[in-house]
């Protein structure tokens, strides 16, 4: 538990209630939600409860807690230091609080605070009470079919519906907090008997090197403990489902979970875990992996379809048939600029666009697109700004960047799409493809939480190319990506379909 900024600094040495009630209200001063609510119990010992308006639940406090106590301490004739026996308070909840700095944090964290005059101690009462959103469906990354729960803010009920997936005794959940000013709750999620020790280690390794004034999200936690905070690759896998959270988890990842945001971290991840939806292992596994197959596709358009259009039209005409290239050259015949200066306006103009589709009012953010995709493009060809060949080209690029799964993932390769068309407007084919190597050398050596970015591909994992180019079927992928420790890789028994063979499938 954090210090208060002042500690116990000019707290009185004293019984008495109205010294210390001096002290709270000196410390809480021009706080016009802080109540302070006197009364008497037993034979007239005067009391105050203190709290915050509108995080505290008073009416379930007095109902459940201070009318019991004021009943049964009216035989105790002043002697009320039986209140501060736990086992004798009516609340499971209820604390006995000496340090002022204690009692502090806890009412700032919405529990109650009773002070009775003759006892230096303090009663922590725990009811709190805030608004909340309620559960809905993730908004971000939706699916046919699977779960239509998503995180919401409130941390205590992020961990239930991770808690109500998997219901083993094995699964930890540490509670951590960050900021001295914000005292946000942390907790890492995680299997003892899957996680690796060292994993888990070296996140708490991490977090603890952070010494910040506020946490208000989880991404400021994520760009202290990433690996390489220079590359434009994610190097940490962030969802707002809790199925995602809880398959990383049996997989042997862990999970970190922030109060106040929806938004949960899973560490390591690897390049082709990104490219992975939740819809992959809802769908039949022949689906899966033909949808796999069309991202790696798109993902490649994303990054690569402009610069190899200015490359071949600036460099390679020849590589264009006659007919394809006859139809090219008359559409720009009249665009007063090179291929790479037409080509860097309508990306600029492109991210413009989708950044104010995502700024603006969504009550009108669909005609914005509406009118920049079609009027704007139409009147920039007609005009001879542009060649109908690069709305064509930048709409497909833009369209295939929105198929990668992993928003960070796709913000990185359009981020990379510039370089590579300044490289594909001085040196072609060439400048493409020193690009793709220094891509290639910066991702092999890239790492999240000391495992290999590009696993299990480089390097080579036996038997863990199930689930990255394709999607084997559940019963086929008996282990655990390398993750996990070698003694935990196995997930499953061999023979969930041997009913297959009393029943006689196969045979002829």
């Amino acid at each position: 538990m954090p210090v208060f900024a002042n500690g116990d600094a000019g707290y009185p040495d004293t019984s008495n209630l109205e010294p210390r009630l001096e002290w709270f209200r000196s410390q809480l001063a021009h706080c016009s939600d802080i109540v302070i609510h006197p009364f008497t119990i037993g034979t007239g010992t005067a009391c105050s409860l203190i709290y915050i308006r509108e995080l505290f639940d008073y009416h379930d406090a007095e109902e459940h807690l201070l009318k019991p106590l004021i009943k049964e301490c009216s035989s105790w004739n002043n002697d009320l230091s039986p209140l501060f026996i736990e086992h004798r308070l009516p609340s499971a909840g209820c604390r006995t609080l000496t340090a002022p700095s204690a009692s502090m944090d806890w009412l700032l964290d919405g529990c109650g605070l009773l002070l009775i005059d003759g006892d230096s101690r303090m009663l922590g009462l725990s009811q709190t009470k805030f608004e909340k959103r309620a559960i809905m469906e993730a908004p971000n990354e939706s699916v046919i079919r699977g779960s239509r729960e998503a995180f919401v803010e409130n941390l205590d009920t992020n961990l239930t519906l991770v808690r109500r997936r998997i219901r083993s005794r094995h699964l930890k959940i540490e509670q951590m907090t960050f900021g001295t000013k914000t005292r946000t709750s942390v907790v890492l999620i995680y299997l003892d008997d899957i996680c690796p020790d060292s994993l888990v280690k070296e996140m708490k390794r991490r977090l603890a090197c952070i010494d910040v004034d506020g946490v208000l999200g989880s991404n400021y936690l994520e760009e202290a403990i990433v690996d390489n905070p220079s590359s434009p690759f994610p190097q940490i896998q962030y969802t707002e489902r809790p199925d995602t959270v809880s398959a990383s988890v049996l997989e042997g990842r862990i999970g970190v979970m922030v109060n106040n945001t929806p938004i949960a971290l899973i560490a390591p991840v690897h390049f082709f875990t990104l490219l992975q939806s939740a819809e992959d292992y809802y769908q039949p596994f022949i689906a899966a992996t033909w949808i796999r197959w069309i991202r790696f596709v798109f993902l490649a358009s994303s990054l690569l379809l402009p610069s190899f259009y200015i490359a071949i039209t600036t460099f390679h005409p020849e590589m264009i048939p006659f007919n394809l290239l006859i139809s090219v050259s008359s559409s720009r015949e009249v665009v007063p600029f090179p291929a790479l200066m037409e080509a860097l306006m309508m990306e600029i103009a492109f991210e413009a666009l989708r950044e104010a589709s995502v700024r603006i009012p969504k009550s009108i953010g669909q005609a914005v697109s509406i009118i920049g995709a079609l009027i704007i493009g139409t009147a920039a060809v007609q005009a001879g700004i542009v060649s109908a060949a690069m709305v064509i080209i930048v709409s497909l690029t833009g369209i295939a960047s929105f198929i990668i799964p992993s928003f960070d993932l796709g913000l990185s390769f359009r981020l990379l799409r510039f370089p590579m068309m300044l490289l594909a407007g001085i040196f072609g084919i060439f400048g493409i493809a020193c690009g793709l190597i220094i891509i290639y050398v910066h991702m092999l050596n890239l790492q999240s939480f000391g495992t290999p970015y590009l696993s299990p591909i480089a390097p080579q994992v036996a038997g863990s190319f199930k689930d990255t180019l394709v999607r084997a079927p559940w019963w086929k992928m008996k282990r655990r990506p390398p993750t996990a420790d070698a003694a935990n890789r196995i997930r499953q028994k061999s023979g969930l379909r041997s009913w297959a063979e009393h029943s006689g499938e196969g045979e002829d």
